[in-house]
């Protein structure tokens, strides 16, 4: 009966001290915040795998929650916390300031952020991007989040670079 009392003890302190983890809120990452250490290439494979399985997702103007719907910002900001706990800024534009080295296009990263200028006045939509020159954006009203290719002639006209969130 004691040996069961300290093993339950025990199993409640080991509990107990992996919790605040289950809780704790994610890192909020800003423009100010130093560059993240490199990840490994299956922590980028899985942020490209999760982005491609919501493909399809109905947009929903300032939505960030697949059962909902996402607009471009959102959609960046659901999948970096989901995949690796990482709060980002949740404007397109805040999102384009948090790296201030842009990636030239010939060295762009699965992972990598990629901008365009949809509205005619600067920076207006984002994408996450998943190799082979394609990326995953919720497009615009009535669309849905879908995988598009940077050399298409709407978003060659339109892109306006790349910035690395994670280095």
């Amino acid at each position: 009966m004691m040996s069961t009392s300290l093993g339950r003890l025990a199993l409640l302190a080991a509990l107990l001290g992996i919790l605040p983890g289950c809780v704790s809120q994610p890192a909020r990452i800003t423009a100010s915040s130093p560059p993240l250490a490199a990840l490994d290439g299956p922590r980028l494979a899985d942020l490209a795998f999760r982005a491609l399985g919501l493909v399809g997702t109905p947009y929903r103007s300032a939505g960030s929650d697949p059962q909902i719907g996402f607009d471009c910002s959102g959609f960046v900001v659901y999948l970096y916390q989901d995949v690796f706990g990482l709060r980002l800024p949740r404007s397109t534009q805040g999102q384009y300031e948090l790296a201030s080295r842009g990636v030239p296009r010939k060295a762009l990263q699965t992972g990598d952020l990629v901008f365009f200028d949809t509205s005619g006045r600067g920076v207006s939509h984002v994408g996450i991007y998943v190799g082979e020159s394609r990326f995953v954006h919720a497009p615009n009203h009535g669309g849905r989040v879908r995988l598009d290719h940077l050399d298409d002639r709407y978003w060659q006209g339109r892109y306006r670079g790349a910035k690395r969130v994670i280095s």
